[in-house]
This record gives C-alpha cells, sequence and structure tokens, in this order.
C-alpha cells in the first residue's frame, strides 16, 4: 500500500476565497461577505433545482399557464385548475352555467391542486368571448365566491359593484408590429415620464389607453422622454388607491380599456421609439377576499404569512410568504406575464424596502451596515427578487429594472454574479424629500448647498440612480408639487406671461433650478411625473368619500401648459430644452458630476459633466459680474442652456451669444439671480 503524503494545514488546503467584486470595490463590506455569499450560495442552489425540474427558470415561471381558466385546443376544451389546498371543494360558475355553485365541481389532484375540463362540444356556444365568472371555494368556514388568482381580466358590474373573472378570447388577437424594437437601443440613458392613464385626460373621468396612446404619447416623445413608467396597470378594486392595492396581478385594469387597448398603447410607444416600464406590486396585495387573494382556501396562510407577519403595519394590506415556493413560482409566473403578453420593457417595483426587512422599514433610520445584514432581512424576499431580476434579465434582454428603495442595501443594483440582487437602477428617494423640506421650513437665502450637493449626489459608487425632483409621492394630496409649494395661490392668479409678480417670477426661476440641478447631478436617469415638467398647479386626488367622488384632482390641465400666454407653457419649453439638452449630449450616461465651485456666500454651485460646465445662482438678489470659476478644459465656451431665456419665462439677462475664453484656466460670467447656465466648449 503507497504511503499517504503528509496532510496539509487546513490554510493550505483551502486558499482564502477570493472576494465577491461588490465587496472589493467597498471593503466595509468584507464583515458581511458570508451573508453575501450565502445569498448567493442559496439562489444557485435554488436555480439548479428549477433547473432540474423544470429546464429553465423561464419554462418554471409559467404558473398564470397551468393556472387558471385557459383553453386547451389539444383537447377540446377549457381547462380551469386552481391552488388551494385548504379547500374542501371547489367549484366554477358563471353565465355560462347560470351562476349554480354545484353544476361544475373540480377535482383535487396532487400538490393542493384542483380541476375541471369543459369540453367545447358542451360549452363552446356557453363559455364565450366576454363570458363571466369566479370559482366558488368552500372551506372550513364555509363556502365563498372568488376570483380566480390568475385570471386575466376582471370587470365591475355598474349596478352592484361587483367583480367578475372575464374569458377574453377575441376573434382576432392582437397584431404587434414592434419586432425591431430595441430596448437597449431606445435608453442609452433612461429618461423616465412617470404617467397614470386615467388621469391622463382634462375631462373629471377615467381616461383610457387609446387616449393616451393618441393623445399623450405624442407630448411624451416631443419633450424628449424615452421611457414612459405606467402606474396602477395591474387590476385593482378601488380607484383611489393610486394602483397599490392589488388584487389581481395578472389582469390589465379594465377600467381604462381592453387588453388589446393596453398592448396598441405599447405597440405604439415602441414605434415612437419610446420604452415602456410597468408600475409592479409584489410588496403587498389588498386584503379584500371578495376580489384578492386573502385567506383564498381558509387556511389564512396561501399567498401570505399567516396571523400578524401576513399584515403589513403601515399599508392596511397583506404580505406574500416569498418563502414558499408556489407563492416564489406565482410571482416569478407575473414576471414573465407582463414581459411577454404585453411587451413591457421592465419594470419599477414597489416597496422593495418593504421586502427587504421584517420590520418594512417602518420608523428604522439605516445608519450602518449592520442595518441590512442582520436578522432584519428578510432573506426569502431577498431571494425572491434576485430570481426576479435573473428571469426579467434573461427572458427580455435590456430589460429596465428598477428598485423603489429607501434604505440604501449595498449591492441592490449590482450584477449577482458580483454579490449583488440584480436591479439596473434605484430611485434617488432621497433627493425629492430635501426639496421639499427646504421649500417647507428654510428661506431661500438660506439654503445650504453644500448639504444640497452632498444629497444630489451621496450615491453608491457603481449602483445607478434615477432622479427626480417630484413623483406621484410628492403630488398626492397632502401634500403639494413643487409648483404649488413654490407659487402658492399664484399659480391661480398671477401665471400669466405677462404677469411680473415678483412672487410668481421666483417660483417660476426656482422650479427650473430644481429640475436641472436634479437632471445634471442626481443620478445616472430622470424621471417627472405626468404634467409637473410643465408645473402642474395641483396635486392629486382621486375620487373618494372624502372628496364626495369628485374627478376635479385627478385629471391634467394641458390646456395650461398648451397656452402660450402663460408661465406654465414658459415651465414646458424650458423642460423640453433641458431633456433635449441630456438626451443629445448623453449626460445621464457619463460619469459622477465634478463640482468645480462651491460658493455659499454668493449661493452660486460650478460643477461639469459630460464635458458641460453647470453654473447654477440661488441668490435671492444678487446678480454676479465678472464671476470667475476653474474649468478643466481651457478654450472658447457658449451658451447651450439659459434658464433666464424669455422662452422660459426668464428675462435674457445673459448675452447667450457670446463665447466665453478661458484665461489660465479660468472663465469669467455674468451669471443673474436665479439662474442656471449651461456651457459647451466650442467645437465640442
Amino acid at each position: 500500500m503507497a504511503k499517504s503524503k503528509p496532510t496539509a494545514p487546513a490554510a493550505a488546503q483551502a486558499p482564502r476565497r477570493a472576494s465577491l467584486a461588490l465587496v472589493k470595490n467597498d471593503p466595509w463590506l468584507a464583515p458581511f461577505e458570508p451573508v453575501l455569499q450565502q445569498r448567493l450560495a442559496r439562489l444557485r442552489a435554488r436555480l439548479a433545482e428549477i433547473e432540474q425540474h423544470h429546464g429553465s427558470l423561464a419554462n418554471y415561471a409559467t404558473a398564470h399557464q397551468q393556472l387558471g381558466l385557459n383553453h386547451d385546443a389539444r383537447r377540446g376544451g377549457y381547462v380551469y385548475r386552481e391552488w388551494a389546498p385548504g379547500a374542501t371543494a371547489l367549484y366554477l360558475v358563471g353565465d355560462f352555467n347560470g351562476w349554480d355553485r354545484q353544476a361544475n365541481p373540480l377535482q383535487k389532484l396532487e400538490y393542493g391542486v384542483w380541476e375541471v375540463f369543459l369540453p367545447d362540444a358542451e360549452y363552446q356556444h356557453r363559455l364565450t368571448h366576454g363570458s363571466r365568472y369566479k370559482v366558488h371555494v368552500v372551506t372550513a368556514a364555509g363556502g365563498k365566491d372568488r376570483l380566480p388568482a390568475t385570471l386575466r381580466r376582471a370587470v365591475q358590474d355598474e349596478q352592484t359593484k361587483d367583480y367578475a373573472a372575464q374569458v377574453w378570447r377575441p376573434e382576432t388577437p392582437f397584431t404587434w408590429t414592434d419586432q425591431k424594437f430595441k430596448t437597449a437601443a431606445a435608453v442609452p440613458e433612461p429618461l423616465i415620464y412617470e404617467a397614470h392613464v386615467g388621469m391622463a385626460t382634462e375631462e373629471g373621468r377615467v381616461g383610457t389607453y387609446r387616449e393616451f396612446a393618441d393623445n399623450i404619447l405624442p407630448r411624451i416623445e416631443a419633450d424628449g422622454y424615452n421611457t414612459i413608467q405606467l402606474m396602477a396597470v395591474q387590476e385593482h378594486p378601488y380607484y383611489g388607491s393610486f394602483g397599490y392595492h392589488v388584487a389581481n396581478l395578472f389582469a390589465a385594469s379594465s377600467r381604462f380599456g381592453t387588453p388589446e387597448d393596453l398592448k396598441f398603447l405599447i405597440n405604439e410607444a415602441h414605434r415612437r421609439g419610446i420604452a415602456v416600464l410597468l408600475d409592479i406590486v409584489h410588496s403587498h396585495a389588498v386584503k379584500n377576499e371578495a376580489e384578492g387573494l386573502a385567506n383564498f382556501d381558509g387556511s389564512g396562510n396561501l399567498y401570505f404569512h399567516k396571523g400578524e407577519r401576513g399584515n403589513h403595519p403601515g399599508w392596511d394590506s397583506k404580505l406574500f410568504d416569498y418563502g414558499r415556493p408556489e407563492v416564489q413560482q406565482f410571482l416569478l409566473s407575473n414576471v414573465r406575464f407582463w414581459l411577454e403578453e404585453y411587451h413591457f420593457d421592465g419594470f419599477r417595483f414597489d416597496g422593495v424596502t418593504s421586502m427587504l426587512y421584517h420590520h418594512h422599514g417602518e420608523g428604522v433610520a439605516f445608519m450602518g451596515y449592520d442595518n441590512y445584514f442582520g436578522p432584519a432581512a428578510d432573506e426569502d424576499a431577498i431571494l425572491y427578487l434576485q430570481l426576479a431580476t435573473t428571469l426579467a434579465h434573461e427572458y427580455k434582454k435590456g430589460s429596465i429594472l428598477i428598485a423603489e428603495d429607501m434604505s440604501g442595501l449595498p449591492g441592490l443594483c449590482r450584477p449577482i454574479k458580483e454579490g449583488g440582487v440584480g436591479f439596473d437602477f434605484r430611485l434617488a428617494m432621497g433627493i425629492p424629500d430635501y426639496w421639499i423640506k427646504l421649500l417647507k421650513h428654510t428661506p431661500d437665502e438660506n439654503w445650504p448647498l453644500g448639504d444640497l450637493w452632498h444629497t444630489l449626489t451621496n450615491r453608491r459608487a457603481g449602483e445607478k440612480t434615477i432622479a427626480y425632483a417630484e413623483s406621484h409621492d410628492q403630488a398626492l394630496v397632502g401634500d403639494k408639487t413643487l409648483s404649488h409649494w413654490l407659487i402658492d395661490a399664484g399659480i391661480y392668479t398671477h401665471m400669466q406671461a405677462a404677469d411680473l409678480d415678483p412672487g410668481a417670477a421666483r417660483g417660476v426661476a426656482l422650479h427650473k433650478l430644481i429640475r436641472l440641478l436634479t437632471l445634471a447631478a442626481g443620478g445616472e436617469g430622470y424621471l417627472t411625473f405626468i404634467g409637473n415638467e410643465f408645473g402642474h398647479p395641483e396635486w392629486v386626488d382621486f375620487p373618494r368619500e372624502g372628496n364626495g367622488w369628485s374627478y376635479h384632482f385627478a385629471r391634467r390641465q394641458w390646456s395650461l401648459g398648451d397656452n402660450p400666454d402663460l408661465k406654465y407653457h414658459q415651465l414646458g419649453a424650458f423642460d423640453k430644452a433641458m431633456v433635449h439638452m441630456a438626451r443629445e449630449r448623453h449626460l445621464l450616461a457619463a460619469g459622477p458630476p465634478h463640482l468645480l465651485k462651491h460658493d455659499e456666500e454668493n449661493k452660486v454651485l460650478v460643477f461639469e459633466r459630460a464635458g458641460l460646465v453647470f453654473v447654477v445662482n440661488f441668490h435671492v438678489e444678487k446678480s454676479l459680474v465678472d464671476y470667475r470659476f476653474w474649468v478643466t478644459k481651457e478654450g472658447k465656451y457658449h451658451v447651450i442652456l439659459s434658464s433666464d431665456n424669455s422662452r422660459f419665462g426668464g428675462f435674457d439677462r445673459p448675452d447667450e451669444s457670446y463665447v466665453y475664453e478661458t484665461f489660465e484656466h479660468q472663465l469669467s460670467l455674468y451669471v443673474p439671480s436665479r439662474v442656471a447656465l449651461v456651457l459647451e466648449a466650442v467645437g465640442a
């Protein structure tokens, strides 16, 4: 027998594993690398398990093809399946069987799945396009009519207000013509127009997908935005929830039109070179049993956690059990469904902070790395998000994934192979909060520009951010739009272009500076909320009992922005010029901004980005003559954008035709008060 070699010391046998790229780039993460490695290992194990049993992650994400009501041409009929392991009986009911709760019982199969087959020979003239149906679920507590979990369309009865599932099989399927559209080519850097279809009309009513496609898409294209983020698409029973109490995850809201209408909108956006993101809600769901999934099989623990863990403390809603394989598959299938069925180009994941932590971010200040990796982290939710980002990127190349997270979790927007969660961008939620805080509590002359610059530029290196001055969150009733904070009652009385009211002039000037500074310094993408590009004057408030079910604040007053005699039109013209400048210079794809001068005394910030020089004077009254600052590139410069241009409601104080020349790496400019100038090297 051969003599064995001496055993090497453990350290020599197992050299230290190379650090993840995420840790290499941020040494402060070193103590938490075991957690990151464990997350990565768990993901790989789960993917291997999925691939072993289903072939691929995409094949696994097909629960909607197995569950619900699906026509099977091979078998010659409809197959209806539902996952309800805790139920004692299920019956398919609808207008096709006179809503007879005993006529069509389901048979229980393996794994808690129930099934019934309805042959075409018997039902083809009864179960047709437009038919309404539900599932009657019997539990130990009795029987209830429920909406199927994966229904594709839910409609509300005008008289009873009751929702039912609806068969949707139009004779002529929608014909897509967007085969040549490529998200990555259309969106080199995202300039996002956040929109709500229902409130996109000026009339006091619910707007439609078709109206949005016909009337709003041309505006978005002309304004230069290359991405639309559609809110409130997933079906929700209460219109006033802004679409965040979702009941039916696979259904496009029928209050805005048909599935073909939504497809038409997206197809038309693609024709115009605009990507469309879905504001997807996987962080929670409506607690309603009549319309939603709560207590579906009587167990109290099917799609959602059991007991108090299943209730969100602040949102009055239900919380998904991400650790349950069937729930994981259900939500992943939802990701695939919207990419496949409606050709969405990615998602803005709502409420990611709530998903990442057991405390949901409620009352927690994220002050150190321990907050991210301790026992408060919901590892099941993190695994689900890693699976979801993997699926989306694999299923649709170039898809854009944005996380709404206020915690700042390191690696959230880095590739999974580096130890990240796989999102592409996170929302810079601190920026709009800071602007509102300034406007509420600090006089203009006391604005701390150092704090402002820190807020705009304080983001994790290598993790892309979507900057915004205001979104739907800031515009909701209880708060005000930026224009309302800035101009107050003057938004109703002093917005004529010829009106020289100083309060309105101040508000218009600062509105432009706030948006330009946010876009130019705040991130690698930019977002505005529908109407706010022209300083929409009022907040958003959907019809509800408290306002007499009024649509007055759930609409957009386009006529204000279109009227050349109003300051709103001037604000819109500036936004258009600003966005087109950012597109043409690929401003957001450049590296981070480089601060050239921070002048607290004169209230001036000067910085460079993408070869452009930005000069912003926030002083309430001081216009600066022969104002000097260093630039990195010597030569001649000219103004390519001035917020003081009369087209934008300014006073034409700087001479925009003048060519400036450096002297010993310095430029000397005339910079009027409350004005921003953007300069470019001549010949650049």
